[in-house]
């Protein structure tokens, strides 16, 4: 049985553009499909965020739309209901890489306004990429990369990755209202970003590096760090 390590974001909104804050949280699907996908393998699954604070999900993650009808939408909600992990997560401040087998990293605009800037974030990357144990992120997750950064070059430079992208930011009707574009920081941070089709699954491996482009990469995400597990 391996030991995983969840980062969620403790962010229950994203400060726009104009000042506005968006509200917002962790991406549903993007905890629902790895979290069984794992569990379900029989493994364990640890959940750290900012202070310990108990993640937020974003509500409009758990609507009928977002998920393909309603009762995909009761099945992702089930899966939330039933993790008792999100409701005691550890600090991420505490955390030691060296202690799980994989790290994950969900979506949803939520670390795109704390795991963005987070060096307890940063340095939880940082090590699991060097120690060559599965690290996965996916969608807005790999905003978190960007912290990595400060006051140096990127251990993540020129590792080939992929996450959401600006015509999807701009399909779903927040570009416009953006500080920033992730697609374009992640181009700046120095890594070769793959664009998938929106909304299609698009998973891209470059060593021990998993990510995920949208909500729909989640769960085949999941798979390809299950058979490495």
């Amino acid at each position: 049985m391996a030991k995983i390590l969840f980062v969620l974001t403790s962010a229950d909104h994203w400060t726009l553009n104009d000042g506005t804050k968006h509200p917002t949280g962790f991406w549903a699907e993007e905890f629902a499909a790895p979290y069984e996908a794992f569990t379900s393998a029989g493994h364990e699954v640890v959940i750290a965020s900012p202070g310990a604070v108990a993640p937020p999900v974003d509500r409009g993650s758990l609507s009928a739309d977002a998920n393909g009808g309603q009762e995909a939408a009761d099945r992702v909600a089930a899966i939330l209901d039933g993790a008792t992990e999100l409701k005691n997560p550890i600090d991420l401040a505490t955390v030691n890489p060296a202690d799980y087998d994989a790290v994950y990293y969900p979506g949803g605009h939520g670390p795109m306004e704390d795991l963005v800037v987070n060096t307890d974030s940063a340095r939880v990357l940082t090590e699991t990429l060097s120690s060559g144990k599965p690290l996965a992120i996916v969608c807005h997750g790999p905003a978190a990369l960007l912290a990595t950064a400060q006051g140096g070059e990127s251990p993540f430079r020129g590792y080939a990755i992929t996450a959401f992208t600006n015509s999807e930011e701009i399909q779903a009707g927040l570009a416009d209202k953006a500080p920033w574009l992730l697609q374009d920081r992640l181009d700046e941070l120095g890594v070769t970003f793959d664009e998938g089709t929106p909304w299609s699954p698009n998973v891209v491996v470059d060593r021990n590096l998993y990510t995920g482009q949208n909500p729909a990469s989640s769960a085949p995400l999941a798979q390809r760090v299950l058979k490495v597990l």
